[in-house]
Formats: structure tokens, sequence, C-alpha cells
């Protein structure tokens, strides 16, 4: 089977290609910007996939599978969407479980999504995350054709992508490990949640493969364990401290009104504070049953993975002086990259 991933470097995209290498009828092309090489079943293409140029030149050649895990704006995508739907099989879009709006249940397919109920028109004027992916699927939906899969999953980790709320690990594990206090909004740390771990999303991914009952359908692709951000904070803590022999100070702030200019303030009105559990009936259904691993068995292969090769993506000197100036503490000028960026934490944090 030839198979196109698209942004197949993430937390999702890497475990993926793991598990399709594993077959050698595989024939697998994975698009990297940062380089290229062969590795047994697997071709990596250096080039940027968000370049109609380059994609369109890619898809001269027909691919059973296009796996599509990058992110467009509602323009991008409309531009692209008779492009992929031609040139395959089976189009997977990733989508997003952030589309769906607040319930009180666990949410199925059929839930309302942002788009379709909220009246907050300063909210829909924008083409944020969650609305345009809801936008895209239903460009996907009007083409006519049903030769795509769209795939909905929620907050996806594994030991590079360990998010907390709003933030990703350069934000609060970083401070954690460094041993200056970790900031969190109370707001969020009552909302209800879960997490997945990569392998697990990518393994549900692979059954829907060429799988007839999945074509031109929408699927959740969650855990269904459910914890408030508290809790998982507290399962990160535990993990921490068994590893490093110290457990890292928390400071629980009273609401995230202050975070919303240091971070993407939809993501938290919208998202984060909302309660979220899934139902995985749909999938179930048609990919058979699938035991994902726990939230704390994840959260425990996750930290000690990075903890032995640690990689920071970036420092951001705003929000480190953020959390300084609630904590008191000072972040060393060294540990913040860039002379540009050092300024920045100095104004911000004198201030």
């Amino acid at each position: 089977m030839k198979i196109l991933v698209l942004g197949g470097t993430g937390a999702m995209g890497m475990p993926l290609v793991f598990l399709l290498k594993k077959n050698i009828a595989n024939d697998i092309y994975v698009v990297s910007r940062s380089f290229e090489s062969i590795d047994e079943n697997v071709s990596y293409l250096k080039g940027d996939a968000k370049d109609i140029t380059f994609l369109k030149n890619l898809l001269q050649n027909h691919f059973d599978v296009i796996i599509d895990f990058m992110v467009y704006n509602t323009t991008e995508f409309l531009e692209r969407v008779d492009i992929l739907l031609s040139n395959t099989d089976q189009y997977f879009f990733l989508s997003s479980s952030r589309v769906y709006a607040q319930s009180k249940f666990p949410i199925t397919e059929n839930n309302d999504r942002i788009l379709d109920v909220c009246k907050d028109m300063s909210y829909i004027s924008t083409d944020d995350y969650a609305l345009a992916k809801a936008r895209e699927e239903d460009i996907l939906k009007a083409t006519g054709r049903n030769n795509y899969t769209i795939l909905r999953p929620y907050i996806t980790i594994n030991a590079y992508c360990i998010k907390l709320g709003v933030f990703e690990k350069e934000n609060w594990l970083n401070r954690a490990l460094a041993g200056r206090t970790i900031i969190f909004p109370k707001d969020i740390a009552k909302a209800k949640t879960c997490i997945t771990y990569g392998e697990d999303v990518a393994a549900s991914i692979v059954g829907l493969i060429h799988n007839e009952k999945a074509y031109g359908e929408v699927f959740n692709i969650t855990s269904d364990e459910v914890h408030s951000w508290e809790e998982i904070l507290t399962m990160y803590l535990d993990v921490i401290q068994k590893i490093i022999g110290r457990r890292p100070c928390v400071q629980y702030i009273s609401n995230s009104s202050d975070l919303e200019m240091m971070c993407n303030k939809w993501q938290i009105r919208y998202d984060r504070l909302f309660d979220r559990s899934f139902d995985n009936s749909k999938i179930e259904s048609v990919r058979g049953k699938y035991k994902y691993k726990s939230t704390v068995e994840t959260i425990n292969l996750c930290i000690n993975e990075f903890i032995k090769k640690p990689r920071w993506s970036w420092v951001d000197g705003k929000f480190e002086a953020w959390c300084d100036c609630k904590s008191g503490e000072w972040t060393p000028l060294k540990e913040i990259p860039g002379m540009k960026n050092k300024i920045v934490y100095l104004k911000n944090r004198m201030l």
C-alpha cells in the first residue's frame, strides 16, 4: 500500500509511521521540512507540505492513502481539498475534538459544534483553530465525495509534547525541572478533561485504513478516562518527584483572565474551561475494541522518556517574566536564549 503522511513528525504522526512501517508491504512517504532520508520502507521527503506547488508536484503520483496532519486556515484548505481527494483512495483529515461545544455528557460525533451554536460574534468572526477545523470538515462534506475520513483526536501527548491545560512543556515542565514554581489557574484546574497517548491514537488510525465503514465518516479518537486538570497535574508531580527526588512547587492563581494576555484566549474560553469527556462507541463499532493506556501509565511513560533525553523547543522570556512576577522568582538569563528575548524578560519582570 502506498501511503503519504503530511506533517508526520508530531505526537500522533511519529508513532503512526512506526506502526505503518511494521507492514513491509507498505510503501510510506513522509513529508518533512527538516530532513530527507530513507528508513526501511519509509521515505522522508524534504519539503513544505503547505506549499501548494510542492503539493501538486508530489500528488502527480497517486497514493492509496493520504494522512494529513497539517494545520490549514480555511482558505488554504479550500485551495487544496480537490487536489488531495482526487489523488488518493482514502484521505484522512485530522480535525479536532476542540470543535465541540460544551456538553454535560460524554461527547459523541453528533454533538453540537461550537461553530454551529456559538453566539459570540467576536469569536465566530475569527478563524481560530477549532472554527477552522469545523469549517474544513464542512468543505469536505460539500465536495460530494466520500473517500475521506474525518478524525477528531483531543489532547494527545508523547515524550516531547506534554501538555498541562493551555501550557506546552516549555511553559511548565521547564520551570518544574529547574526548581521554579509552576503557575496554574484554579478555573482550568477544576475543569474535567482527558489526555490520550500518541501511540494509542496512531493505532486507532491504522484500524480505519481501507476500512469501508470509515469512508465519509467522522470519528472521535480519544481516551474515555476523565480527570480534572488538577488531578493530571498531581500525576505529573508524582512522577517528577519519583525521578528527581524533589516535588515541584505549584502556585494557583484565582482564574485564567491574566493568562489570556500570554496564551490563546479563545482556546482558554472555548475549550480548556469546558468539561470534556468522550464516547468511543462509534469508532469501536468500526475498528473494534481497543484498550487505551491509562492516564497514569501515559504520564509515567512520557515524563520518564523526556527526562532521559530532554529537548526544549523554545523559552518565552515574556511568559517566564509573567510567572516570576506571580511567584517572586527570577529566571537566570543564561536559561533564556537570544538577546532580544532576555531584554523582553527583564523589561516585563521589572515592570
